[in-house]
Formats: structure tokens, C-alpha cells, sequence
């Protein structure tokens, strides 16, 4: 890539930021749509991003241009000076926007662009063909160069040998043919459809975060979310660590009355108190509370005394489970699976877990076999966390104090 364009993963913060470690950043999941000059590309994706902002979406978009020698700067500019005087990269920056000008020695590839747009709900993508994204062709009845194109699909299924996801043209026959191959098709002009099928597609889910916080632990002798722990709360620990990546903020408890101190938390999204719904207590049970509880598609769940809990795991575990379709991504390592730091697909595991608990079966595990389950492995979860250590929980004074210690000795994760 492009040094110029390079982008850290982390934000500039330097990882002092109170509530997170490293302003977590979280990929764009990225779509593109592809089609001959004429065809109607950008009048259409004009209004497809209005739809989706309307939606509440937050979307970015990158346009390929096929010609070389573009330029967005306007002579007699002061940035236009600074080029003209040669430097080859030039950030223009005011309170509310921000462009950059760079010149490249080799065109850059679409993935790595959209490395440098993290955070967006979507990327959509104006050409870029052979990207390896998924590829939406736009075909026009009234763009003669769109003809060939058509017959090209309406043969192979395919144009220059790239398989569209979709389609969107006013082409009967381009229309009828992709029914048959079961392809998905749109009119020019259906653009809440268009909306619709992205939102599902390709939109990231938002994610809830529950923290898994009981309430009396015989081991521990006493609470373990108001157990002090570096001079605070424990569970305090545990929410500045993950509210970052989280869209909504769901702690179990049924000690709602003791966790008052939560309201003096700057957290950043809706927090939901909730008791458990099972009156027998059980790891099970506890997940069904957390997949019961979550107003999102996708939860991620963990205790709250695992004192170094990693947003990045969990990013990179909702990441898997939206791009792969799978309900459940659990870290997997020689000692068996980590369930209680890993991201679920709410609605699927609610009712596999249900349906577990029906059997007499109670271990968080016990669902597993009843959805579409991605073991997270030990070499992902290392290329996530390289400091590793996220599954270290605390169930006794003595483990809580030692891990204490070692954090004042040698600083923490």
C-alpha cells in the first residue's frame, strides 16, 4: 500500500483514552457497484446513500475514475501551491472538513482504501470490478454500451468473468435470467429495495455488549461487580474496557439497587440493567438473560471478571460472525471453548439455548451443535489480542489480589 495512505488500526489517542485500550476502530464492511460509462452508476448511488443516511446508516463511498490525471484541487489555491511547489501530499483541513491530495507512484487497491475508512456502517464502492468485493452490476436499457454486457450475463452468468451478487437494470431479459440463477435483481428505479437488500446484506449490525454480573459469588464471598479492585468497582473496570465497541450496554445483575454507581460513568450508549430471567442460576441461563435482553442482531458477551476483557476480541469476533453469516464465533483454544468472551447472533442462539435448557442440558456450551458455531482459533485470537491474557478471570480474593499486584507492577493491558 501506498505509505501516504496508510492508516493506523487504532485510534490517535495512543491508548490513554478512559474508555477504551486504543480508540478501537471497527472495519467497514464494503459493497461495490459496477457498470460502463452511461450506465447510470452515480445517479443511482446518489440516491441509494441518501436512503440509507435517511435510515440513520453512516456511509462512506469511494469512486473509482478509470482515467489518469484527475484533479480535485483548483489552481491558484493555496493547497494548489503547495503541490505546485512539489510536495507530493497535501492535507487541507478546516473545523468540519478535511481532504487530502496524494500523489501515487502505483494505483491503490480498493481493500486498502477501505482499510482507512474505519467506522462506517457501509463502504459503497463505484467501480472497482476486480476488487474481490461483492459486486453489484448496473445494466441500462438505454446505454448501448451495457448491450454487450448484457448478453455477456444472460450467457455466463457473468461479466468479465465476475459473478454480480445483484443486478440492477431495466433489461427484461437481464432481469429474467438472473430469477433463474437466483440471483437478486432491481429496477433502476427500486431504491428502498436496493436500500433493503444492503442494509440486510452488507450494513454491519450494531452490537450489544452484555456483561455477565450475577450477583453474590460464594468463591469470592461477596459481589463480584462491587468487589473494589484498583480503587474502584470491579464492574467499572470491565465497562470502560468494553463500552467502546458497544452500541448497547446490557449488564445482568440482580443487584440493580447496588450498581448506582454506573450513573457517574461517561459509558456513550443506552445501558440496560437486567435480571436474570431463569430463577435457577447456571451459565446457560445467564446467556439466554443476555440474548433476551439485547435490542441488536449481535451480542457480545462477557464476565465481568475478566479483568482484561478485549474490545479488539470482540470487534474481531462480530466482524467473522456478519462477514461468514454464522450465529455464534467463540474462542477456542487447548483447554476447550471461551464462551463467556465471545459475539452471538441474538435471535438463532436464544432459541437454540432454550431449546438446550428444554433437554435438561445447562452448560454455556450446550447450544453449540444447535446453530452454525465458528470456533474462533487460538492464532485469531493472538492476531487480535497479541498480549493475550483476556480470559484471565478472578474468582477468589486471592486471584483478584495477585492480578492487582501484577498490573501495579507491570501496567496494564
Amino acid at each position: 500500500m501506498n505509505k501516504a495512505l496508510a492508516a493506523s488500526r487504532d485510534g490517535a489517542c495512543g491508548g490513554n483514552c478512559m474508555n477504551c485500550d486504543g480508540c478501537i476502530h471497527r472495519p467497514s464492511p464494503a459493497v461495490a457497484f459496477v457498470g460502463r460509462h452511461n450506465s447510470g452508476k452515480t445517479t443511482l448511488l446518489v440516491r441509494v446513500i441518501a436512503e440509507l443516511v435517511a435510515r440513520g446508516i453512516n456511509v462512506g463511498s469511494i469512486k473509482h475514475h478509470g482515467h489518469r490525471g484527475f484533479d480535485i484541487d483548483i489552481p491558484g489555491k493555496d493547497s494548489y501551491r503547495h503541490r505546485e511547489a512539489g510536495s507530493s501530499d497535501v492535507v487541507v483541513v478546516s473545523p468540519d472538513l478535511m481532504a487530502r491530495i496524494t500523489e501515487l507512484d502505483h494505483e491503490v487497491e480498493c481493500s486498502d482504501i477501505v482499510d482507512t475508512m474505519p467506522d462506517h456502517d457501509i463502504v459503497i464502492v463505484e467501480g472497482f470490478r476486480q476488487s474481490g468485493l461483492d459486486v453489484i452490476e448496473v445494466l441500462r436499457a438505454g446505454n448501448e454500451r451495457d448491450i454487450p454486457a448484457a448478453d455477456e450475463f444472460c450467457e455466463t452468468g457473468t461479466v468479465r468473468d465476475v459473478a454480480p451478487v445483484a443486478v440492477v437494470s431495466d433489461i427484461e431479459r437481464v432481469r429474467s435470467v438472473s430469477k433463474r440463477q437466483g440471483v437478486r435483481s432491481f429496477g433502476l428505479d427500486d431504491i428502498e429495495s436496493i436500500a433493503d437488500y444492503l442494509q440486510a446484506e452488507y450494513v454491519r449490525p450494531k452490537l450489544t455488549v452484555a456483561i455477565q454480573a450475577g450477583g453474590e459469588s460464594r468463591r469470592m464471598g461477596q459481589s463480584k461487580a462491587t468487589v473494589p479492585f484498583l480503587g474502584e468497582p470491579l464492574l467499572t473496570r470491565i465497562v470502560q474496557r468494553v463500552s467502546c465497541v458497544a452500541d448497547e450496554l446490557v449488564i445482568t445483575t440482580n443487584e440493580a439497587s447496588r450498581l448506582g454507581f454506573l450513573g457517574e460513568l461517561n459509558i456513550g450508549c443506552p445501558v440496560k440493567l437486567v435480571p436474570d430471567v431463569h430463577e435457577e442460576r447456571g451459565s446457560l441461563r445467564g446467556l439466554c438473560t443476555a440474548f433476551e435482553a439485547s435490542s441488536n442482531p449481535l451480542v457480545a458477551v462477557v464476565a465481568c471478571d475478566m479483568v482484561f476483557a478485549s474490545p479488539r476480541l470482540m470487534v474481531a469476533e462480530a466482524t467473522v460472525a456478519h462477514l461468514e453469516r454464522v450465529d455464534a464465533v467463540v474462542p477456542c483454544n487447548k483447554y476447550g471453548f471461551e464462551p463467556f468472551h465471545a459475539v452471538y447472533r441474538a435471535k438463532p442462539c436464544l432459541d437454540a439455548a432454550r431449546e438446550a435448557l428444554s433437554h435438561g442440558r445447562v452448560r454455556a456450551k450446550d447450544f453449540f451443535d444447535l446453530v452454525k458455531m465458528r470456533p474462533f482459533m487460538s492464532a485469531e485470537v493472538s492476531a487480535a489480542v497479541p498480549e493475550r491474557g483476556c480470559f484471565i478471570n478472578a474468582n477468589t480474593p486471592e486471584e483478584l489480589a495477585h492480578l492487582e499486584a501484577m498490573i501495579m507492577a507491570e501496567g496494564d493491558k
